[in-house]
């Protein structure tokens, strides 16, 4: 019989979940113009930050994902 190895795990210590930034603004529509808020959740290099990172809705995400790309048209944002 094989030995098997104990895997050591992580435990999940007082996890908070993370709310909507938007919703919490009580922000219904996302602006493409609005150069500061699209910012915020781009990394350095200009990608959209994922939902399980920035704690944003589904509903919020895709407006700013259409708002950073339209934004990027007309090269307001990288």
């Amino acid at each position: 019989m094989a030995v098997q190895k104990k895997v050591k795990r992580r435990k999940r210590k007082d996890i908070v979940p993370k709310t909507c930034w938007f919703c919490d603004e009580r922000m219904h529509h996302i602006d493409y113009r609005d150069v500061d808020t699209l910012v915020k959740f781009q990394t350095e290099k200009g990608r959209i930050v994922p939902r399980r990172i920035s704690g944003i809705c589904l509903k919020h995400q895709k407006q700013l994902s259409t708002a950073v790309k339209r934004a990027r048209i007309i090269s307001l944002v990288l």
